[in-house]
Order: C-alpha cells, then structure tokens, then sequence
C-alpha cells in the first residue's frame, strides 16, 4: 500500500458515481493514479462492488472517496473547492475543458485581473478552481 497523507480531502458520492469520478479524474490529470480501491461486499452497508475507499491522486494530491452507503440531505457545495495551479496555458485549456464538460460554470475561464482563472462544478458537483502559475 503507498504511503497516504496525514491530511486528504475526503469525496463522498452518493449516486454511485465514485469509480467513475475517480477513473475520470486520474485519465484527466497528467499525473492521475488510483492507489487504493477497497470495494463493499454481499452484506455490507454500501452497494455491492461499490467504493468502500477509493485513493487517487491528481495534481499531485491524494484524494479518498467512497460511494456513500447513506443518502444525506446535502451534497457537494462550491464553498470548499479544489484548487488547482497549473502549469502551462495548455493544462489549464485541457482541465477547464474537462472538468466544466457537463458541469456548470461558475466563473468562465477568463482573466479577471489576476491571471487566466476558470471555477466550475464538475459533472459530479465537485467544485474545482484553476489558475494559471
């Protein structure tokens, strides 16, 4: 198993969208990986062959998620986003074209005075900022 940081934002999906979210993201990112995938099983609380724990890393981060085996009342929200600096027009040109595919725009990739920026929620609902530099 590889080493997991101390600290990882934590993706809950509740419509059994973990894997796909995951496969997705890891193909987007130059750098994506799935490390850890720990699927539910006949008679545990999730959907069978569902994320139990799922780690993957993006831009350079670990993240966990899971297919949420209870449905909550909330769900993603755009006051806690992934931040993304990236490296080169080209990177941040293919990221917003993926991560706002299907998603909504919050703020269109433009320049806004400091520097080409673009923040939308994914298809998902996860919300990410990228920037340039």
């Amino acid at each position: 198993m590889p080493e997991l940081q101390k600290l990882t934002p934590f993706l809950m999906f509740q419509k059994g969208e973990a894997e796909e979210a995951m496969t997705f993201y890891t193909g987007l990112f130059d750098d994506g990986e799935v490390l850890v995938v720990e699927r539910f099983g006949p008679g545990e609380p999730g959907p069978e062959g569902g994320i139990k724990q799922g780690v993957f890393r993006v831009a350079g981060q670990q993240l966990r998620c899971l297919d949420s085996p209870a449905v909550h009342e909330f769900d993603f929200t755009p006051s806690l986003s992934l931040f993304v600096r990236c490296g080169s027009r080209e990177e941040l040109e293919k990221l917003w074209a993926g991560l706002s595919e299907g998603g909504i725009a919050l703020m269109p990739l433009d320049d806004y005075g400091f520097g080409p920026f673009g923040w939308a929620n994914d298809r998902f609902g996860v919300s990410w900022q990228l920037s340039l530099g």
